[in-house]
């Protein structure tokens, strides 16, 4: 139920950022024996982080008219916009996420990645640990108007505020990597893989939880988990960033040293 808090221990997501030929939009989310939509109840690879990813959804597109998105606080595989409405939607720019909420956090539309502004969407799978104490010196850095525009008290909302900020002054793999680095610092043990999209290139980190790429010629797609067994897949291990669009694919490992 919309704005009620969940009782689970559950600390992570499922994630998709999509970039190639137009596609479905509804399509994407129930691509593959093992699309996003059955890894919202039946995920393979959570790494003691839960059992389903049940707590909302969000998906964004990006289009003629910029970027668009749907979140809503039910489970994907119950919203009948999943069904009735998105696969007639196309974009050759998707992201999307199942949410399992941290003990705590609430469950309510605004807290579903995708996250976003004029310019990017955000995506958190994982969990800032002794939030939100452990993010109070780095949120004492931003802005009040940023904090004003918080979307839901939970770490995913308040590291896409970090982020946003940071991205004014800094390519995507520096701040990524910096805000990695910072949150890691502050609250040891926090699982943070990100995903970042701007409609033309997908950002990753890998920390603690899995992610996968399929990248050719004419697409580029990165996953928690692969949606089939094609074997192009590649798995990205951990403590690393990626940079991907079509053609290109890019995995160096996080620099965590003095900064």
């Amino acid at each position: 139920m919309p704005g009620t808090f969940r009782e689970t221990t559950a600390e992570m997501c499922r994630h998709l950022g999509y970039l190639g030929p137009e596609q479905s939009v509804g399509d994407l989310l129930s691509r593959g024996e093992n699309s996003l939509l059955r890894q919202s109840y039946a995920p393979h690879d959570m790494r003691g982080g839960g059992t389903i990813n049940a707590d909302g959804f969000g998906v964004g597109w990006w289009g003629t008219d910029g970027f668009s998105r749907y979140r809503s606080a039910q489970p994907l595989w119950s919203d009948p916009v999943v069904r009735e409405t998105l696969p007639n939607i196309r974009s050759r720019a998707v992201m999307a996420a199942a949410r399992s909420a941290t003990v705590g956090m609430p469950v309510q539309h605004t807290a579903c990645a995708p996250f976003s502004d004029e310019t990017w969407a955000f995506s958190h799978n994982g969990v800032v640990r002794g939030w939100p104490e452990s993010l109070g010196a780095l949120a004492a850095e931003l802005p009040v108007s940023d904090l004003l525009q918080l979307e839901a008290p939970t770490d995913s909302a308040a590291l896409w505020l970090l982020l946003r900020r940071a991205l004014g002054e800094q390519d995507p793999e520096k701040a990524m990597s910096a805000l990695v680095q910072d949150v890691v610092a502050a609250a040891p043990n926090s699982r943070l893989n990100l995903l970042l999209g701007n409609g033309s290139e997908l950002w990753a980190t890998t920390w603690h939880h899995s992610l996968s790429a399929l990248v050719d010629d004419e697409r580029a797609i990165l996953m928690s988990e692969p949606y089939d067994d094609n074997p192009a897949w590649q798995s990205i291990p951990d403590r690393h960033f990626v940079s991907a669009r079509p053609g290109h694919l890019i995995v160096t490992p996080l620099e965590m040293g003095a900064r």
